[in-house]
């Protein structure tokens, strides 16, 4: 269903130095300041920021830390003031790319996106040129080698509000509407099921193919964009076989 998150499952598995772990780690912790200071501090009444709380536990950020960049969001702290942005464009190929920001200079942050599309073969688009071809969602991730059978997650899932179970070759993917993703993840964790990851997210409506050839100049783009240090997320509808991304990751 989802290219993007195949590519994602894929380069978490191949693990990362300790640089750009901790480079991850700033960038969660920001999602969560962000969060915490646009819908308040509370992870039960703040949809954003009970998942960006998630996010960085699924990829082991303590939780002294987060508390901390909870607190930070409360108070006044006399530090960078962060704005979230959204830009959008193009890859090689055609494919829409959606990129999500929090920086605390939008002119510096868009003269190095900008940047990068040209570097590597993209097309910065207008506000509003690719936006509508995503939706928000909730998704979530299991691992089929220990995941149960089909009909009991979907019993699981489907209770608790789930929208569609799908099959991605190694793990499942679990869509939810965004409100709803909290009482899934919960679910599966009640009955025992182990998620590898649940966020929310943008999905596309539709995938564009991409060929083996053009593969990797579109995951060399998302992947400069990715190492943007003000950028938070890429979304986009390249639909790349799964042994084509493993080459390439």
């Amino acid at each position: 269903m989802s290219g993007h998150s195949k590519w994602s499952s894929i380069k978490r598995k191949k693990g990362a130095n300790d640089e750009k772990r901790g480079r991850m780690y700033a960038k969660l912790l920001r999602a969560v300041e962000v969060a915490a200071r646009e819908g308040g501090p509370s992870v039960e009444g703040n949809m954003t920021l009970a998942s960006a709380v998630e996010k960085a536990r699924d990829y082991s950020v303590p939780m002294d830390n987060i508390e901390r960049a909870i607190k930070r969001a409360s108070g006044d702290t006399g530090g960078a003031r962060y704005e979230e942005v959204t830009y959008e464009g193009y890859a090689p190929g055609g494919v829409a790319v959606l990129i999500h920001v929090v920086t605390d200079n939008r002119n510096r942050t868009g003269q190095e996106i900008r940047h990068t599309f040209t570097r590597l073969g993209g097309t910065l688009g207008d506000p509003g040129s690719v936006g509508w071809m995503f939706s928000r969602r909730g998704l979530l991730l299991l691992d089929k080698a220990t995941a149960p059978e089909e009909e009991r997650i979907l019993d699981i899932v489907l209770d608790a509000g789930a929208e569609d179970l799908a099959d991605s070759g190694e793990q499942w993917e679990i869509v939810t509407a965004p409100e709803s993703l909290g009482a899934v993840r919960a679910a599966l964790e009640q009955a025992g099921v182990q998620v590898l990851s649940a966020e929310l997210t943008m999905l596309p409506q539709s995938a564009v193919p991409v060929a083996r050839d053009r593969a990797q100049s579109v995951l060399r783009l998302i992947e400069g964009l990715e190492d943007l240090e003000d950028v938070q997320s890429v979304y986009s509808n390249f639909d790349i076989p799964e042994e084509i991304l493993a080459q390439t990751g």
